[in-house]
């Protein structure tokens, strides 16, 4: 039996936007604690926000960020759009958005990525930098809960 032209296109077109659905919802399902899609960084995974009172960008933070992450994220050609080399930049994010949610580090993408939760997405890359201490991570921690000043 053969369809009407209208009913064939209408059958193509509902099978089509199903299966777009489907890749949608599973590519979410996957990248989405990549992407901070999936909600709050697991605490008990990371490092506790350093005790130390009154942290800063420029005197605590960007010395981190030089040593381990302006090879791809500073002025020159920053991946991904995403500069760290000033505060304005790093607090602005990149093409997928903001990395830093003032006051808020557990959902802070940034913690997740330094905090090396997932090797696949982990910050910086093996072969790119060297990784932050559980230490520097904390003090990232404890810099973003304090308002990312």
């Amino acid at each position: 039996m053969k369809l009407p032209q209208t009913q064939l296109v209408r059958a193509r077109m509902k099978s089509q936007a199903t299966a777009l659905a489907l890749v949608i919802s599973f590519g979410l399902t996957i990248l989405g604690p990549g992407l901070g899609l999936a909600g709050e960084v697991d605490l008990s995974k990371v490092p506790a926000a350093a005790d130390k009172k009154g942290v800063t960008y420029e005197k605590d933070i960007r010395p981190l960020f030089e040593q381990s992450c302006f090879k791809c994220h500073g002025p020159e050609k920053p991946k991904g759009r995403l500069r760290l080399d000033s505060l304005e930049s790093a607090l602005q994010g990149g093409k997928d958005g903001k990395i830093i949610e003032k006051g808020n580090s557990a959902k802070s993408l940034i913690v997740r990525l330094t905090a090396r939760l997932d090797e696949d997405e982990a910050m910086p890359p093996k072969d790119k930098g060297k990784p932050l201490t559980r230490e520097q991570v904390g003090l990232i921690r404890a810099w973003i809960d304090q308002g990312a000043k």
